[in-house]
This record gives structure tokens, sequence and C-alpha cells, in this order.
């Protein structure tokens, strides 16, 4: 195993309009050390669109990486610089989203069978900044899938200056399938993961797809250089609670699920003063009692009382208060 940085040891994937700001500095208050990630923003949107909605975030989130989607190699370079400038930690390019819409606009998971496009992009991007560029993908593609090729798509990028691949653990079939049944139906093949970690051991390989829990994450760690989990991060976020300890040996007292609510409740009232709807920040701490007893009621407090106009800050008091015997 080659000394890297422990930044990525453990990060939450980017997940569209799942991560965003309200979501990054919930999962802050629970690890201290996870890499979190934004949603994935194009190339477009960052040149031409608001500019602050989609890259503006609190301090705290740091370490915090910016995801991109784009192709053109210039459009990239200057959205980096856009990225470095707004202080973000990493620049990741996503060649691993499938979906209909990503692939019309030619990037996501059907830049796997352009190795030379993407290096093209990654060179581009690093001459521009001194910000870590990383590349998001899966193992292969269509029928565009053994290992032989997928060595040749990473020898091509780590050429470029990529010195950081997240890889999930699963191909992508861009027709045919939904994004949804892309993550579950291709086999995961984890074994994959780790050859590309034998054959390139100055690289930094991060595993993706399929962790449902920490010990399964930890024994990752035997093989890669870190892990990243997505949905069951999201859908169990308290599970967060344990990852400073385990990944980055940061022994420290770990917040109770009441506190990080308190804790949360400060940036609440502080967003709602500028404008922001209590729905927008509160859907995403709907797992946060995951599996503990009144969880369903917490759930249904907050959506209940969420979307009304005047919702505020004791909301989230009076959803709390309904668990704190079970607690």
């Amino acid at each position: 195993m080659s000394a890297v940085s422990p930044l990525r040891r453990f990060a939450v994937a980017p997940m569209l309009e799942w991560t965003d700001r309200h979501c990054r500095y919930f999962l802050r208050l629970i690890s201290r050390h996870a890499l979190l990630y934004t949603e994935m923003v194009t190339t477009g949107a960052l040149l031409h669109g608001d500019r602050a909605r989609h890259l503006n975030y609190d301090a705290a989130e740091h370490p915090v990486a910016l995801q991109l989607g784009g192709s053109d190699p210039g459009d990239l370079a200057t959205c980096a610089r856009i990225a470095t400038d707004w202080g973000y930690d990493e620049v990741n390019l996503n060649v691993g989203c499938p979906s209909d819409r990503v692939q019309s606009g030619r990037f996501g998971a059907c830049l796997m069978a352009e190795p030379q496009r993407v290096a093209e992009c990654v060179a581009a991007m690093t001459a521009a900044v001194a910000t870590p560029i990383t590349i998001k993908s899966r193992i292969g593609i269509d029928d565009h899938d053994s290992y032989a090729q997928l060595h040749d798509f990473v020898a091509t990028v780590a050429a470029a200056g990529c010195l950081t691949f997240i890889v999930h653990a699963r191909k992508a079939w861009l027709h045919g399938l939904s994004p949804k049944e892309n993550r579950e139906i291709p086999p995961l093949r984890y074994d994959t993961v780790y050859r590309l970690k034998e054959d390139f051991p100055q690289l930094e390989i991060i595993v993706n797809g399929g962790i449902t829990d920490l010990k399964l994450a930890q024994r990752q760690l035997q093989h890669v250089d870190g892990v990243m989990m997505g949905r069951t991060a999201y859908h169990d976020p308290y599970l967060l609670a344990e990852v400073d300890a385990l990944f980055y040996g940061d022994v420290h007292t770990v917040p109770s699920r009441h506190e990080i609510i308190e804790a949360l409740i400060p940036y609440v009232e502080r967003e709602l003063a500028q404008g922001a709807r209590l729905h927008h920040i509160a859907r995403h701490i709907l797992g946060l009692y995951q599996g503990k007893p009144g969880a369903r009621r917490w759930r249904r407090y907050l959506s209940e009382h969420t979307h009304r106009a005047d919702a505020d800050s004791g909301v989230l008091r009076a959803a709390a208060a309904l668990l704190m015997p079970a607690a």
C-alpha cells in the first residue's frame, strides 16, 4: 500500500439532489473528517448559470470537494479555477454517471470509451490549478468492460496527471438500464478494483458501490486506499459518528442525535433568515434516528410540519422532544 493522504480514507458520495450544502453541513456535524462531495455540477451551469447557487457552502463543510460534469478541456480548466477560487479542497470529474441526460451532453460514464479525451481534460485542469483533480468512474461500460480496457483507461488518464481514481465496482449499461438499476443490477466486482491498486501502487484507488456498513468499509482498506459510501450514509447518517475513530484515529466524544439537532438549529435559523425554507434542510435529517425507537414518529412529524410557510427551528425541537423518552 502506497503512502497516500488520509483525506479520502472515507468519503460520502456525490448524489444528485441529495448532497447539497444543507445536507453537507448536517453530515459535518456528525463526522469531522469524512470527505464530502457536492452534487454533480455541469460546466455549463457554472459558466452560464447562477454560480453562487451551485458553489456556495459553509466553511464548516471542509474538507469538501466539487464534482464537475463536462468533456471540454477548456471549460473544465476554467471551472477548476473557479472551484479553486471558491476554496474547494478537490475537483472531481464525473466519468461514472450513466443517465441519458448526462450521455446527451457527452459526459459521465460514456467518457470511459474516450480515455484520451478524459486525459486531455485532466491535463487542462491540472495545468490550471494546484487543487487535486480526481476521477470518479465505473469499471466499464456496455461491452467495453474488460480489465485490459479499464487498465488502459487508468494508465492513460494517470499519465495526464490524475493521481486519484474513485471506482464504482460495477460496470454501467448506457442503454436499457435506469440510473437506479445501474446501481443494483450489474454485479459488484471488487476484485477488479483491488487489481487496479496492485497494478498501480503509486495511485490512490478509492472503492465505491454496495458498501452498506462500516465493517465492510474497513475490510476494503486491506486492498485499497479509501472507501466512498453513498445512499447508506444518506439514509442512516448517524453511522458517520463512528467514522472519525475507525478511519482517522480521532477518538473524541461523539455527539448524541439530540445534540446534533441542537447544533444544527443555529444554522437553520440563519438560513431561514436568508430566505430558505425549513423543508429544504429538514429533508436531509429524516434518517437521523434510523433503527431507533420512534424513528417513524420522527419522520412523520417532520414530513407533516416542515412544509408550512411559517415552519421554523421549533419544529425540529418539537420533533426531537417526541423521541426523548425512547432515546
